[in-house]
C-alpha cells in the first residue's frame, strides 16, 4: 500500500490507475496538480503582485510536473514565476536570498517530502522577509505560514485504511484501481496575515476550511 504525491506510473509502482496489477495498491494525493490554484489564490491575497516564486525540490521525480503548472499558472493571470530548488536546509536559506533580488512578491511551496520536514523553518522565513506563502498541507500555516491549499492528507490516510481493511478480507492489491484524493483544504492564518499587513478577502475567509485567529 502507498500514499504518495508522485505518478505510481511513472514510478513503475504500477503498471495503470485503473488496473495497477503486481501486489500493489493506494492512494495517490494531487498536491503537485494545485499548483494553479495555489498561484491564483495567492494573487487573490497580493493582487498587486507581478512576480511570484516556486519553491520546488530538484530531487523529486514530479519536480518537472510542479515547475509546468506554476509556470503555465503564471501565464494564465499574466504573472512571471520565477522558480527557486531547494532539497537542503543551506539551500532553503539561498532561495530565500533570492527572492528580493528576483523580486518576487509571493512564494509557492510546491509538494515535496523535504519541504514539508522543514516546514517550521520555511514558515520563519518567509514571515521574517515578510513574503506570502502558500503551502500545499495544513500542518503549514499551523507553523505560522501565511495559507494553505491542497488534499487533506487524513482524508488519503483514510483511503489507505479502506484499502487495507479489503485486501485483509481476501481482495488482491493488483485488482483494486489507485484512489485519487479527492477532499480538498483551505486554510488561512489571519494572525500571520495580520504581521504581513494582508488583508484576506472575506471571500476566502467564508471558502476556508479553517481560519486560525
Amino acid at each position: 500500500m502507498f500514499s504518495t504525491a508522485a505518478d505510481p506510473v511513472a514510478e513503475g509502482l504500477v503498471a495503470s490507475l485503473a488496473r495497477p496489477g503486481g501486489n500493489i495498491t493506494g492512494v495517490v494525493n494531487l498536491g503537485v496538480e494545485l499548483g494553479q490554484k495555489q498561484v491564483e489564490m495567492l494573487h487573490q491575497i497580493v493582487p498587486k503582485a507581478t512576480v511570484i516564486a516556486a519553491l520546488v525540490d530538484p530531487t523529486q521525480s514530479f519536480a518537472e510536473v510542479a515547475t509546468r503548472d506554476a509556470l503555465a499558472a503564471g501565464r494564465a493571470l499574466g504573472l512571471r514565476i520565477h522558480i527557486v530548488h531547494a532539497s537542503s536546509a543551506r539551500d532553503i536559506d539561498a532561495a530565500f536570498a533570492r527572492l528580493p533580488q528576483v523580486g518576487a512578491d509571493g512564494l509557492v511551496i510546491c509538494p515535496s517530502p523535504f519541504s514539508f520536514s522543514r516546514r517550521g523553518q520555511i514558515a520563519a522565513l518567509a514571515l521574517r522577509q515578510g513574503v506570502p506563502t502558500i503551502f500545499y498541507t495544513r500542518e503549514f500555516p499551523a507553523a505560522g505560514g501565511l495559507m494553505s491549499y491542497g488534499v487533506n492528507i487524513a482524508d488519503g490516510y483514510r483511503q489507505v485504511g479502506v484499502y487495507a481493511g479489503r485486501i485483509l478480507k481476501g481482495e488482491r492489491p493488483g485488482d483494486l484501481p489507485v484512489q485519487q484524493s479527492t477532499k480538498f483544504e483551505l486554510v488561512i492564518n489571519l494572525n500571520t496575515a495580520k504581521v504581513l499587513g494582508l488583508d484576506v478577502p472575506f471571500y476566502l475567509q467564508q471558502l476556508a476550511d479553517e481560519v486560525i485567529e
